[in-house]
């Protein structure tokens, strides 16, 4: 199934961070905050956006932001362009 978000949204793949370490300390996968860095999957139909951000482009959001979906057993997020804080390149 493909998705294609609209206007100013972007729909991305959450990255999942490395296992976190304290010390000799390892912190449990509930005790994480949630991954804030995603790939860009696919973006929206607005053409300034389209020239900022591309498919495959890593990016950071705000935290608490997007709406989660699933889709063929993956989970995705769509965010909005207010929402993206920034490319990492």
């Amino acid at each position: 199934m493909k998705i294609k978000p609209l206007d100013d949204r972007v729909l991305v793949e959450q990255i999942e961070e490395e296992e976190a370490k304290v010390g000799s300390i390892i912190i449990p996968d509930t005790a994480k905050e949630k991954p804030r860095m995603a790939k860009v999957i696919a973006v929206g139909t607005d053409e300034d956006l389209q020239e900022h951000v591309k498919v495959g482009d890593k990016i950071i959001y705000s935290k608490y932001s997007g709406d989660e979906i699933k889709v063929d057993d993956k989970e995705y997020l769509i965010v909005q362009r207010g929402d993206i804080l920034a490319i990492v390149g």
